[in-house]
């Protein structure tokens, strides 16, 4: 290790109460690894990694980099896209024990923070006052108070309220020498007057209240300031230090040095607090006009227009990123109103307390712009409909990297602002510029604060790409100066922009900067080398360029998705997967739980990309097959990624594939293999069902049986039933007449008879085949082998494709959509439409599409014979009853809740209210192994258990998971049904 020894980071951690990660075995080598970028195009590896649990551990943290000549490099949920977070010092996660709310006082509209809160669940807390913190940035679901504070973060209201500086009271921080204090707005008289009375204990803070006076306080450079600083029309800027913010403030005749620290990059302080100022939510009506142009100037234009109208948000989406959302998902359903195809769409915001008010300011907009021949097409948009529509331009960045190919979009000038007024002249010139460097580019984002995120197309994996990186930001930033706009408006320089502040700004103007740097932190504490004194641009890139891409041989074909490889580097590290339950969604689960950086999607698709990348320099280093596992260990292969990831990353996928190759090298535990051979494991213990039922269901002789395999003591087992339903369904339709049969019946359905529903789930098997007879369809269990889950689940993919092949090569002449295959076990059914399709060699591909186009799940099957009324409703009950449905993660992955919902609303006064969980937290063999049970009670315990223990006795819970339905059982104590054993329940009989 360089600089600093293990001997000598043994000794902090044995006074550090948080985590430290500094050496290079598996664990820690792993750590900082994922560790080693951001959201940016930066790679560095970071001596250490800290995650403090104190204030006093984070002055442990400064009082050791300055005995040791190293630098800390706060970071929060680490979205930034500047590099600001990257670099090759300690780095300093407050994400997981800094983020409390301190304090909210309603009457004055404050509330204090800890900097690890994170934007949007500050504010869902905050509601129960009728109040929230502004500033909004696309990432906001992730995105924390520290990090909005250190970027002095906008986003896309940013029109009505601004950027954090505006909303930043107070702070508590820590300085290099590791004293705390508090900033805040100060009357000159105050500020000077302590000074002189030596009030301020710290030296430091002494020394940062004189330099900063002298500074602010001397006319010339205050003249200097105004005429080198962006004019005043452009409100967003966030380019070097704020200096202008400050002598503003003076000439009030006040001083206020959270000014400063806001948009500082954590590179004057560490921010331990935050006091905020708060806004009320708005009006009970919000509406969004989508104002549908034909070119990308024409939606300038219309912009200009709207802002006369005085709207509280106005915002582009270029088609470029709309095209993305086609294919997609989840985002392909938000395109509900779209008319055409736009090239542009400006979404422009309204609001009023009743939604008379919100259209009369939207029909005075579209008058207008009809007038003016601006738009065709002016849809107007209220609640979900509208939150759809803006989750489309929150998803830009992930959207835009689903282009095939090593050219990608690069964070580069999507940060430059110019006045509103100059947006179309400064754009047109843009494009001009790009065109000259033959490029393309996409534009999005804050068209009404002038502002648009424009990111070119770049190879950065070449040498000509490398250099181009740096000369289009070279000729973007002369016509940035030329219109007298900021380099940077809300992303901040870090150390992409660092390099040109001296040409934007001034050398006089830079050599302040660099003076701010030197005042409030002599050694370089804090985050060096970022905005001041940054290396070249084009440094420190996280591709390795000129070099040939490996031919990885893969199992699974990942032809579409252009390698293995490519795949993992679509994460563009947007920090989506960084969800809470407060949040919603099920991407990531472990996540979720544990809080920490290394269970992300982002982290396992860096570590892989790390381990794939042939002869990667950047990494210093090497990423082993031990280290790869390391990171993945807590991944559920939930399937969430799949459809949440903007990027559609498939960490599922990617980690069963790795998992085969680990087993090559290395070979099989004994339970993975137990696991994947559960099957084969139940036909046998099916001969005598009541011996397998003893063991396990005797707590001490199970809990000494789990001990032997793996499996956690305290986690129940499935049971047998005393007849599998393959041997129920042989004997029911032997003791049928066929003729008979077939005559009660209109139309003719497969049933797939998974290995869970075979063996354990048999009751739900019984339930669906009677059912759907009693609908009128006659069932067929035709011949098929094991769905192969148990062996992806535990990576056994050579093997599960012989499941996969075997069973198209079965079915394929059976399934079409009038005799469709319906499954009744999530999981197992789903296999078909997800792994089989990359699983069956090139000439079986045709089959296990139309195979797959045509498995269904029961409700979904049930849902689409309700539509096609196939379906007599009075067959069922006129009883009341609520169910509180709880959804699979793969079903809400690749299939939908809504289908779920319609089926258990057959019965007339069924009422069906989803339960607002991600995972359960048992995801197949995953929670019950040892090692592995805490943190699946865990993910548990966040929505899913307490939303059930709350429901009285008479209120059916339903899952569709046999995996669900045992966690349900084992963390509740609550037997929750199959949507299918509910409708013929249901039944009257």
């Amino acid at each position: 290790m360089s600089r600093v020894s293990v001997f000598q980071f043994n000794a902090l951690r044995s006074r550090f109460e948080g985590e430290l990660y500094f050496d290079n075995s598996t664990v820690h080598a792993a750590q900082r690894s994922v560790y080693a970028t951001d959201a940016s195009v930066y790679q560095e590896l970071p001596l250490a990694v800290a995650l403090p649990r104190t204030t006093e551990d984070i002055q442990r943290l400064i009082a050791f980099a300055d005995a040791n000549k190293i630098t800390l490099i706060p970071r929060a949920a680490g979205t930034s896209l500047a590099g600001q977070v990257v670099g090759s010092g300690i780095v300093v996660d407050i994400s997981k024990h800094f983020n409390r709310v301190l304090e909210v006082n309603v009457q004055e509209k404050w509330v204090k923070v800890q900097p690890g809160v994170i934007r949007d669940d500050l504010n869902k807390h905050l509601a129960q006052y009728g109040l929230l913190f502004g500033p909004e940035t696309s990432t906001a679901s992730r995105a924390m108070i520290g990090g909005m504070i250190g970027n002095n973060s906008c986003g896309l209201h940013s029109i009505t309220w601004g950027s954090t500086r505006d909303h930043l009271l107070e702070v508590k921080a820590l300085l290099s020498d590791g004293s705390e204090t508090v900033f805040k707005n100060e009357h000159v008289a105050d500020y000077t007057g302590a000074m002189a009375a030596k009030q301020i204990k710290s030296q430091r803070e002494q020394a940062i209240r004189a330099g900063m006076y002298g500074l602010v306080s001397n006319p010339l450079d205050q003249e200097l300031i105004r005429k080198q600083f962006p004019k005043a029309t452009v409100t967003r800027r966030n380019s070097g230090y704020a200096l202008d913010a400050l002598v503003s403030n003076f000439t009030k005749n006040e001083i206020n040095l959270c000014n400063l620290i806001a948009g500082s990059e954590g590179t004057l302080c560490f921010v331990t607090e935050a006091k905020l100022a708060l806004v009320d939510v708005p009006p009970a009506s919000v509406g969004v006009v989508c104002v549908h142009t034909r070119s990308l100037d024409e939606s300038l234009f219309a912009n200009h227009i709207a802002m006369k109208h005085r709207p509280k948000a106005s915002e582009l989406v270029d088609r470029y990123i709309m095209d993305f959302t086609k294919e997609h998902t989840i985002y392909s359903q938000n395109r509900f109103f779209m008319e055409g195809d736009p090239a542009a769409l400006l979404m422009v915001e309204f609001w009023g307390n009743h939604e008379d008010q919100v259209r009369m300011q939207a029909d005075a907009l579209v008058a207008e712009l009809r007038e003016n021949k601006l738009g065709y097409a002016y849809p107007l948009l209220f609640g979900k409909d509208a939150d759809k529509a803006w989750e489309i331009r929150k998803a830009g960045l992930g959207l835009i990297r689903n282009l095939p190919g090593d050219t990608q979009p690069v964070n580069l000038i999507e940060d430059c602002a110019v006045a509103v007024e100059d947006l179309p002249a400064y754009i047109a010139e843009v494009e001009i510029l790009l065109k000259e460097h033959g490029l393309h580019a996409s534009y999005y984002a804050h068209a009404g604060a002038g502002e648009l995120h424009v990111e070119p197309m770049i190879n950065l994996k070449t040498s000509a790409g490398k250099e181009l990186f740096r000369k289009v930001l070279a000729d973007t930033a002369k016509l940035v100066k030329k219109y007298n706009g900021a380099l940077s408006g809300e992303h901040g320089d870090g150390r992409l922009r660092g390099e040109f502040i001296p040409f934007m700004m001034g050398e006089e103007v830079y050599e302040m900067f660099r003076q701010v740097k030197r005042i409030w932190d002599p050694k370089g504490i804090f985050n060096a080398n970022k905005i001041v004194d940054t290396p070249p641009m084009n440094e420190f890139l996280r591709y390795e360029q000129d070099k040939p891409q490996p031919k990885i041989e893969t199992t699974f074909d990942f032809t579409k998705e252009e390698g293995m490889l490519r795949l993992s580097e679509k994460c563009s590290g947007s920090g989506d997967c960084r969800k809470t339950e407060l949040t919603g969604g099920t991407m990531c689960p472990s996540y979720m739980a544990t809080r920490r950086e290394r269970d992300t999607t982002r982290a396992r698709a860096n570590i892989l990309r790390q381990y794939l990348t042939p002869d990667n320099e950047k990494t210093e280093i090497a990423p082993t097959q031990e280290m790869v596992k390391e990171i993945l260990d807590l991944c559920l292969s939930c399937k969430g990624c799949k459809s949440e990831c903007p990027s559609s990353v498939d960490i599922g996928k990617m980690k069963a594939e790795f998992t085969q190759q680990y087993y090559e090298t290395n070979g099989v535990p004994l339970r993975s293999k137990l696991i994947a051979g559960f099957s084969q494991q139940m036909k046998l213990a099916s001969i005598a069902p009541w011996a397998f039922n003893s063991v396990f269901g005797t707590p001490a002789l199970r809990k000494m049986a789990n001990k032997m395999v793996g499996f956690h003591p305290d986690r129940s087992m499935p049971l047998l039933h005393r007849e599998t339903l393959m041997q129920w369904w042989k004997k029911r339709k032997a003791g049928k007449s066929v003729a008979n049969t077939k005559a009660a019946f209109s139309r003719k359905v497969y049933l797939f008879c998974d290995e869970f529903t075979n063996y354990n789930d048999v009751e739900i098997g019984k339930a669906t085949i009677s059912l759907l007879e009693k609908l009128g369809y006659e069932v067929e269990i035709p011949q098929h082998v094991d769905s192969g889950r148990s062996y992806l689940s535990k990576g056994f993919v050579k093997e599960a494709q012989k499941f996969a092949i075997k069973n198209v090569e079965l079915l394929e002449d059976l399934v079409t959509y009038d005799t469709p295959l319906i499954g009744i076990e999530p999981s197992a059914l789903l296999s078909f439409r997800d792994e089989y399709l990359a699983l069956v060699p090139e000439n079986l591909k045709e089959n296990a599409e139309k195979i797959s186009a045509n498995a269904m799940l029961f409700e979904e099957f049930i849902a689409r014979e309700i539509d096609a009324k196939r379906i007599d409703k009075s067959v069922f009950t006129q009883k009341k009853q609520l169910i509180k449905l709880h959804g699979h993660c793969h079903q809400k992955a690749l299939s939908t809740l809504s289908a779920s919902k319609k089926a258990l609303s057959l019965p007339e006064n069924y009422q069906v209210q989803l339960i607002p969980s991600g995972c359960c937290g048992m995801a197949g063999s995953f929670g019950y192994e040892e090692e592995h049970y805490e943190v699946s009670m865990q993910i548990g315990e966040l929505v899913l258990f307490p939303a059930v223990r709350k429901q009285p006795e008479d209120v059916i819970i339903a899952s569709a998971g046999t995996s669900c339905r045992h966690q349900i059982k084992d963390g509740t104590g609550r037997y929750s049904k199959h949507p299918a054993e509910i409708l013929w329940d249901a039944l009257v009989k």
